[in-house]
């Protein structure tokens, strides 16, 4: 009778994460399927960055959530290769006019930043859990899409908007693990000329293996109302929302 191969000892930890663990060893290389993964992975990655965004079928998605007329902006990049090459460009908007006044307590960003394919696969819906949570106690202005953006084009339109708060979801910076993860960076009484220490940062939005839509969209309303009582959002702002459902969740 022939012999058993021995368990993988690595496997059931294979299953907690998405990081390259246990990969073994051929020689003194990798497996060939392991290799093959990683180029697998390497091209999605390449992909997700250079994949424009489909921002008509945004806009049609957006739609179906009866959030208002949605505007569009775009940074003074030109092209996807001069955004990569010119984060600057990508900071500052190509006009606003587009971008109408509000009153509202709280504006939206949907910006492609490095992944436009994370913004079109969860952008709607997690645009449905933020607007669901949000709603329920504060105004909300219809949703402004931006292209070959980054963070700090939202301080432009955030501005241009009037709103108190700013809410910024962005495609992040794909991996080898996740190509379409999103970000949300929220500020306080946006304007230009801020820094990343003035900003609130939630990443690794990506379910089922990320955090779901209505868990961050929980910590953004909580963060929301700890700048507004605080009267601003960055560093000085923390927040507490996961921790205190953790010790809940414990039973204490």
């Amino acid at each position: 009778m022939p012999e058993r191969p021995a368990a993988d000892p690595w496997e059931p930890l294979r299953g907690l994460t998405q990081a390259r663990i246990g990969l073994g060893r051929s020689g003194s290389s990798l497996p060939t399927r392991r290799v093959l993964e990683f180029r697998a992975a390497h091209a999605a990655a390449r992909d997700a960055v250079h994949e424009p965004l489909d921002v008509d079928g945004l806009v049609a998605a957006l739609g179906e959530l009866d959030l208002g007329d949605v505007a569009q902006v775009s940074s003074c990049a030109g092209s996807r290769g001069e955004y990569l090459r010119r984060p600057d460009l990508g900071r500052r908007p190509a006009g606003l006019s587009a971008v109408p006044a509000s009153d509202a307590d709280v504006g939206i960003v949907l910006a492609d930043g490095l992944s436009p394919r994370a913004l079109a696969a969860h952008g709607p819906g997690l645009m449905a859990a933020l607007v669901e949570r949000l709603g329920a106690t504060y105004s909300v202005a219809p949703p402004v899409i931006a292209t070959q953006a980054r963070v700090g084009l939202g301080d432009h339109v955030g501005q241009a908007m009037g709103v108190d708060t700013l809410v910024v979801v962005i495609g992040e910076r794909p991996g080898l693990s996740v190509a379409d993860s999103l970000g949300i960076y929220l500020t306080h009484r946006p304007r230009p000329g801020l820094s990343d220490a003035d900003r609130n940062c939630l990443s690794n939005i990506h379910p089922p293996e990320g955090m779901g839509y209505d868990a961050a969209a929980s910590v953004v309303t909580a963060l929301v109302a700890g700048a507004r009582e605080l009267g601003r959002s960055g560093i000085a702002l923390k927040d507490s929302s996961r921790a205190v459902a953790a010790v809940d969740g414990g039973g204490a």
